[in-house]
């Protein structure tokens, strides 16, 4: 999830529990059975936003997850090619030892 969706979720349950708030303190209920619906909104509301966290948690252990995948990958795949370069340079090198070897060979007689 983006921080732009998080930041929207977060304006969303705010906007949702002041307005519920709001609208139990102008209901015209007796005070016990306000503080009643506050209590269940405030209840409601903790639970909306422990979920969104859940949520939110669940994302960036997916992303995470997958970001760790594709890191692998690439490593993985690199490694291989400079193994490949490394062996190239090693054939390289031989040849050019086998070439001085004759040389060395051609100045010694």
């Amino acid at each position: 999830m983006s921080n732009n969706s998080g930041n929207v979720l977060v304006a969303l349950l705010t906007g949702a529990v002041v307005g519920a708030g709001v609208g139990i303190l102008y209901a015209p209920d007796k005070g016990q059975k306000t503080r009643k619906k506050i209590k269940n909104s405030a209840i409601k509301a903790k639970d909306d936003i422990s979920a969104s966290i859940s949520n939110v948690k669940d994302e960036l252990t997916k992303t995470a997850d997958a970001k760790k995948a594709e890191f692998e990958a690439k490593l993985e795949d690199t490694l291989s090619n400079m193994s490949y370069k490394a062996d190239d340079i090693i054939v390289a090198l031989e040849k050019k030892l086998e070439d001085l070897r004759k040389k060395n060979a051609q100045l010694q007689k």
